[in-house]
């Protein structure tokens, strides 16, 4: 089976979006994953702050790779953000995936998403189905 950091470089390949929003890698164990990326001036509203999207989006890629770093595919089936504090242009972000709960085909993850001075920006939740497929 491949290690945590072989899935997230497989994933990461052939995910452009990710590679858009300037997503980095930090940290990568089973069923955690931490995620960094700068906000720029593409991604914001018309507020001049953060999209939601954007915070969700980085959120959901955590996910995606705490839930993935086992060694199964698992796609979220569910998913729900709170946005707590906006974030500006040049603005840090990370994102840190937790896992809470791991069935046989179900698992529920936690994610926050700080700025650089660790203020809380989102709390996001996720579900996801872990299928018998194989990385």
């Amino acid at each position: 089976m491949k290690s945590p950091q072989e899935i997230v470089q497989l994933m990461m390949n052939n995910d452009a979006f990710s590679q858009w929003m300037g997503v980095e890698v930090e940290e990568i164990s089973l069923g955690s994953c931490q995620l960094k990326m700068t906000l720029n001036a593409t991604m914001l509203n018309g507020f001049y702050i953060a999209h939601g999207g954007i915070s969700y989006s980085l959120s959901d890629s955590a996910l995606a790779f705490a839930a993935n770093s086992y060694g199964y595919k698992c796609v979220s089936v569910e998913t729900s953000i709170s946005h707590t504090r906006p974030a500006k242009e040049g603005s840090v972000l990370r994102a840190k995936a937790i896992e809470k709960h791991r069935g046989k085909t179900i698992a529920i993850y936690e994610v926050v998403v700080t700025d650089e001075n660790e203020k809380t920006v989102a709390l996001f939740k996720g579900t996801v189905h872990i299928s018998q497929e194989i990385w």
